[in-house]
């Protein structure tokens, strides 16, 4: 078993970081005395037989995996999932978190809501955790601090925005699914989580985006994050419509860790944790 240390006279600077989706987990340890990222590995599940519970498929996972029941000061799980929305602090209220999701996701009245609250830019991040993964964690690593991963991801694109005047479209990119978010000097123009099986979606949602924000795709920006590359037909059909296209510089990030260009920018929320 993992163990959470909570005596501040034995510290050791260590955190565990933990991503969690219903088709595997990524893990990283922090030495936070240094900033540094010490280790990192992606688990893949495979899916195929339906009737494997996720927490035997975690448990697994924790069993070949030492890192993952090593002693830790601070513990933080990330949920990853599109079952999230953000809400303007003048409009929340902690006692009516479903009602937000409902407009963009099927909701249950025995479903599990929470919350994270993004206090410099006054805003919410409501979604459903994976109720069954933390309730294995809670067993094998102890207490911990839970955020979804787009709470991260927007938090620190608004940070990077500071003093940019100019709107700018951030393409969060991963199989099946990808992020866009739309900002301007640390305001949050648009958030959305879109599903897409072909090139031709994926450049769709992102013209439509950029024709309802006014965004002219001779001159906007449009910088990439996540699993795409320039071999990659969905770049291809981006560079085809879009003028200026960039993957996000992640040279900052890479000072904390020795890992590549790509893997920064794959699993940029992570390494951000």
């Amino acid at each position: 078993m993992s163990l959470h240390n909570t005596n501040i006279t034995s510290k050791i600077y260590k955190k565990l970081s933990i991503q969690v989706s219903l088709t595997g987990f990524s893990y990283c340890c922090f030495d936070t005395l240094n900033n540094l990222i010490t280790s990192f590995k992606e688990i893949q599940f495979e899916t195929s037989n339906k009737t494997v519970k996720i927490e035997d498929l975690f448990t697994e996972a924790f069993k070949n995996n030492p890192e993952l029941r090593d002693t830790y000061d601070e513990v933080m799980v990330i949920h990853n999932s599109n079952l999230s929305t953000f809400v303007p602090t003048a409009l929340f209220d902690e006692n009516y978190l479903g009602s937000y999701l409902q407009y963009n996701t099927k909701v249950f009245e025995t479903d599990f809501f929470t919350f994270d609250t993004i206090s410099n830019y006054q805003m919410n991040a409501v979604y459903i955790p994976y109720v069954n993964i933390n309730n294995f964690l809670i067993d094998n690593v102890g207490s911990f601090d839970s955020k979804h991963a787009n709470s991260i991801l927007v938090e620190k694109i608004l940070d990077n925005s500071r003093n940019n005047d100019e709107k700018k479209m951030v393409v969060n990119f991963n199989p099946g699914h990808f992020e866009v978010i739309v900002v301007q000097n640390q305001k949050l123009l648009l958030f959305n989580s879109v599903e897409y099986n072909t090139p031709e979606d994926f450049i769709y949602y992102i013209l439509f985006t950029a024709e309802q924000l006014s965004l002219n795709p001779e001159s906007f920006q449009l910088e990439f994050l996540g699993t795409i590359s320039e071999n990659d037909p969905f770049y291809a059909i981006a560079y085809k419509y879009v003028r200026h296209i960039s993957f996000m510089d992640v040279t900052k990030l890479q000072e904390k860790n020795n890992y590549t260009t790509a893997q920064n920018q794959k699993h940029y929320i992570l390494f951000q944790s």
